[in-house]
C-alpha cells in the first residue's frame, strides 16, 4: 500500500477519533483534516474545496432559507401543527413523523425535508418538555430510510442507476444487456418499503434506552425563567374563537397557566378545560418568555396590558421584545401600567410583568410598579441601545427570537413550499436551482429580509458537509479505498455469489460512513461488475446492493448529510451515531443480503 493510503487513513482516524472524543467542533475537524492531505498534495486545493459548491452543499444552504421564511410567515407552525398536533410521547411523535415523511413527503429529496422539519420537531420538544436529542437522530434515520422507496427518493439511487445504463452499453452479451436494464421507479419499493418498517420499530424499540437525553439550551433557560403575569387579547379574525380551551391548545403549554378569562367585564376563574372562547376575550396568563412568544405566534391573539401595543404583525415587524428591570429612582415606581404613558416616555409598550418571588393576580394594566419589578416591553430595534444606561432602569436586555409572526405571508409562503415539491418532483430543473428560486422568492415576496435570509444559514453545517467531501476524494485518490474493497471482494469470492453480495454491501457500507455516498457508489460499481461476471451470474443484485448500502449508512454523522444536518441542533455527539446507528446498519445489511437474491435472483 503507498504512503499516501496509509496517511490519508490516519488523518481520517484522528478526525474520527476527535470527533468521538468531542475534542473540537465537527466542522474544524472536518476542515482541517481536509487541509492535512492537500497539504501533502494527495488531492488538490481545487479538490479539497469542490464540495463547497457541491449541489447537495447548496442545496441545504438555500433550504435554509426557505425553512426560516416558512417559519417566519408561522406556515411552519402550522405544518407542524398538522404532523405532530396529537403526539404526546417522544415515540408517538416517531410514529407521526414516519407516517408523513413516508406518505406527504414521500417525493420530497432528505435534505429538504430534514431541513423542513428540523424546526418543526425542535419547537415540539421545547413544548412538550422532550430533549431534542431524542426525536433528531430518528428524524434523520427516517428520512433516509424513506429515500429508499423510490428511486427518485436519493441522488445516489439515480447515480447508480445511471451506472447500470451506461455499463449496458459496453456489454455484448445481450443477457448482461438485458439484466443491467433501467431500474424502474417502483422497482426497489418492495426492499425499500421492508427497510423502512425494520427501521422504524427498531427505532421505536431502542430510542428510549439508547437515545441520549440532553436537555438543549432552550430548556434550561425555561426552568430559570422568570414568571410574567400577562392579558392577550383574542380578536375576532382569531382561528381560536370557538374552540375549547384544550382544543386551542391553551391548556398544557409549558410554563404557562391561564388564570382567568374576562368576558364583556365578566371574570371566569378557574377556566374549565371546556370553556370556549369567544371574540374579545381577555385572557390572564402567568408564564415565561418562551411561552409568550408562542402565544404572539398565534393569529389574532394579541397582547392587551397596554393601549399602545401593536396588534396587526405586519405593523409589529420592527418591533422587538426587551427585559427592563425597573430602577429605584424611577419616575415609573408607583404608578400602575395603565397610567405609565409608555410610549410617550419610551416609545414602548409594557406587554407583561414579573416580581421575584410573588405571583401576580388581577390585571396587567392595574398592577403598580415597584422598584425590581421586570417589564417585558415591545420596543423598536433599537430599545436596548438606546436605554442601556438610562437611570430607569436597573438593566435592560433583548429578548431573542421574539419578531412576530407574518401571519399575512403565511400563505404565499405555503404556495412557494409547493412550487419547490413541484419543481423537484417534475425533475423541470435542478433541485439546487429549485431551491435557489424558491429561496429567492421568498425574499422577493416579503417572507422574510435579506437580512434575516442571511442569518438563517447555518454555515457550520455547510462547512461539515463541504469538508467531508475533500475527505472523501483523498480516501479516492490516495488509492486507500480501492485496495481495501480489491481485497475484501477477491476473498469473499470463493464462497459464492451470496457472500460476494453481502461482502459488496459491507464495503459499499463502510465507504459510506467514510466518503460521500456518491463516491462509495461509484468506487463499488465496477467490482460489482466485474465479481459478476467471473462468477456468471446476474449483475442486477449487486448493483442493487450498492444502491441500498450508499445510502442506509447510520453509524456516524458524516455517513449522511441529514445526520450532520441534526448533529449540533441535537446536541449530540460522535459516539450517539455510533451506539444507535451500527445495530441498523447490521440489521439492513442482514435484512438486504436475505431479500435481494429474493427480489432478483442471480
Amino acid at each position: 500500500m503507498p504512503w499516501e493510503a496509509w496517511y490519508t487513513l490516519a488523518v481520517v482516524a484522528v478526525v474520527f477519533v476527535a470527533m468521538a472524543r468531542d475534542i473540537g467542533a465537527p466542522d474544524v475537524l472536518l476542515l482541517c483534516g481536509t487541509l492535512a492531505v492537500t497539504l501533502v498534495h494527495i488531492i488538490t486545493p481545487k479538490e479539497a474545496f469542490e464540495g463547497f459548491a457541491n449541489d447537495a452543499m447548496l442545496t441545504v444552504g438555500a433550504l435554509f432559507v426557505v425553512v426560516a421564511a416558512l417559519r417566519e410567515t408561522g406556515a411552519m407552525q402550522a405544518i407542524g401543527n398538522r404532523m405532530l398536533g396529537r403526539a404526546k410521547t417522544p415515540q408517538s411523535a416517531m410514529l407521526h413523523m414516519a407516517a408523513w415523511i413516508n406518505t406527504v413527503m414521500v417525493f420530497m429529496t432528505n435534505t429538504s425535508i430534514v431541513a423542513m422539519l428540523l424546526p418543526v420537531v425542535t419547537d415540539w420538544c421545547r413544548k412538550n418538555q422532550v430533549s431534542p436529542s431524542k426525536l433528531l437522530i430518528p428524524l434523520s434515520f427516517l428520512t433516509v430510510l424513506r429515500g429508499m422507496t423510490t428511486l427518485i427518493g436519493t441522488s445516489t439511487n439515480l447515480v447508480v442507476a445511471g451506472f447500470m445504463v451506461h455499463a449496458a452499453t459496453t456489454q455484448t452479451n445481450p443477457v448482461l444487456r438485458h439484466e443491467l436494464r433501467p431500474i424502474g421507479l417502483f422497482e426497489i419499493t418492495p426492499l425499500g418499503a421492508a427497510c423502512a418498517v425494520v427501521g422504524t420499530i427498531y427505532m421505536l424499540l431502542v430510542s428510549r434506552k439508547l437515545l441520549p437525553d440532553r436537555k438543549d439550551l432552550i430548556e434550561r433557560l425555561d426552568e430559570s425563567s422568570r414568571e410574567y403575569l400577562l392579558d392577550m387579547l383574542v380578536q375576532p379574525d382569531c382561528p381560536l374563537v370557538g374552540k375549547s380551551i384544550v382544543d386551542a391548545g391553551l391548556r398544557h403549554l409549558p410554563g404557562l397557566y391561564l388564570i382567568e378569562i374576562v368576558r364583556q367585564e365578566e371574570a371566569i376563574s378557574p377556566v374549565g378545560p371546556d370553556e370556549r372562547l369567544q371574540a374579545g376575550d381577555r385572557l390572564t396568563f402567568t408564564g415565561v418568555i418562551t411561552s409568550i412568544i408562542d402565544l404572539e405566534q398565534i393569529p389574532g391573539l394579541v397582547a392587551a396590558s397596554d393601549s399602545q401595543y401593536e396588534e396587526h404583525a405586519a405593523k409589529r415587524r420592527g418591533r422587538r421584545l426587551c427585559e427592563a428591570v425597573i430602577s429605584p429612582t424611577s419616575p415609573l415606581s408607583g404608578r400602575t401600567i395603565r397610567d405609565a404613558d409608555f410610549r410617550a416616555l419610551y416609545n414602548a409598550a409594557v406587554v407583561a410583568v414579573h416580581r421575584g418571588g410573588t405571583r401576580l393576580t388581577g390585571r396587567v394594566g392595574d398592577t403598580v410598579l415597584r422598584p425590581g419589578d421586570t417589564l417585558l416591553l415591545q420596543t423598536g430595534s433599537h430599545f436596548a441601545r438606546a436605554h442601556r444606561n438610562n437611570r430607569d432602569f436597573i438593566l435592560v436586555s433583548s429578548v431573542e427570537e421574539s419578531r412576530p409572526v407574518r401571519h399575512d405571508r403565511a400563505r404565499v409562503a405555503l404556495g412557494l413550499l409547493g412550487l419547490l415539491v413541484v419543481l423537484m418532483v417534475s425533475g423541470v430543473m435542478d433541485i439546487v436551482v429549485s431551491a435557489f428560486l424558491v429561496a429567492t422568492l421568498m425574499i422577493a415576496t416579503r417572507c422574510i429580509s435579506t437580512s434575516d435570509a442571511r442569518a438563517s444559514v447555518d454555515w457550520q453545517t455547510l462547512i461539515s458537509i463541504g469538508a467531508s467531501f475533500g475527505l472523501g476524494k483523498a480516501l479516492e485518490k490516495s488509492g486507500a479505498a480501492k485496495i481495501i474493497a480489491d481485497l475484501v471482494v477477491r476473498t469473499a469470492g470463493v464462497w459464492g455469489p451470496i457472500a460476494v453480495l453481502a461482502a459488496i454491501y459491507f464495503l459499499t457500507m463502510l465507504f459510506t460512513e467514510l466518503i460521500t455516498n456518491n463516491a462509495a457508489a461509484a468506487l463499488m460499481f465496477p467490482f460489482a461488475i466485474a465479481v459478476a461476471a467471473q462468477l456468471d451470474v446476474s449483475p442486477r443484485p449487486f448493483a442493487i446492493a450498492i444502491m441500498f448500502a450508499a445510502s442506509l449508512a447510520f453509524a456516524t454523522p458524516i455517513g449522511y448529510q441529514t445526520n450532520l444536518m441534526v448533529y449540533g441542533p441535537g446536541g449530540y455527539r460522535f459516539s450517539d451515531f455510533t451506539k444507535i446507528g451500527l445495530p441498523l446498519n447490521i440489521i439492513l445489511w442482514i435484512l438486504a443480503t436475505v431479500l435481494i437474491p429474493i427480489l432478483w435472483p442471480f
